[in-house]
Parts: C-alpha cells; sequence; structure tokens
C-alpha cells in the first residue's frame, strides 16, 4: 500500500475527553484531521516538538480557557477523570454530557 493511500486510525473521537501529555491542560475533541492540515508556518513557529504531520491532529476545547487549540494525535492522552470541562462554547458543538463524554448536536437535516 502506498504512503499516499495508506488510511490511518484516529485514536481519539469527537467528544472524548483529553489530557495534553506535555503541557497537562485537559480539553474536549470537536474536529479531528486525518493529518495535519495548518500551514509549514504555524507547524514551525508553535509546533516545537516536531509531531509527525502524516498522524492525526485535533482540535480541541481547553478546560478553563475561551481557546482552542490544534494538538498532534502523539501528545494527547485519554483524561482519566472523566469530569466535564468548563469553556463557553461547549453548547455550539455539544448537546450533553453522559458517562465520561461529550454528546454531538444532532445535524438537521
Amino acid at each position: 500500500m502506498s504512503k499516499a493511500s495508506k488510511i490511518t486510525q484516529a485514536n481519539f473521537f469527537v467528544g472524548e475527553l483529553i489530557k495534553h501529555r506535555l503541557f497537562g491542560y485537559r480539553g474536549v475533541v470537536i474536529d479531528v484531521d486525518s493529518h495535519f492540515q495548518s500551514s509549514d508556518e504555524w507547524y514551525d513557529m508553535m509546533a516545537k516538538s516536531r509531531p509527525p504531520k502524516d498522524r492525526p491532529w485535533y482540535h480541541v476545547l481547553v478546560d478553563g480557557s475561551v481557546h482552542s487549540t490544534y494538538v498532534a494525535e502523539r501528545n494527547l492522552l485519554m483524561d482519566e477523570a472523566l469530569d466535564e470541562i468548563d469553556h463557553p462554547m461547549l453548547e455550539a458543538f455539544f448537546s450533553d454530557f453522559s458517562n465520561g463524554r461529550y454528546l454531538r448536536i444532532e445535524a438537521d437535516n
């Protein structure tokens, strides 16, 4: 199988609680990219540990903050606490919190 046709399986899903391996903050995944989708300039400035671009990257709402972040899979761990997070944008993405995960808002058809 060629590298271009290789399908990458993400280890985390939308609504899952995570913890950053290096910085220790908690958050919730709001979107998953199968590979790095930002600019080379952003990567050079922000991704100091040089995580792989060909593995999944995650959009995360950060607990106790008003911002989101973009994180490489290798820098994430499952959050063992499974407690709700505090972020003003939660209601824009999720309808409820149940059994340690956030439930996506159902799209209207």
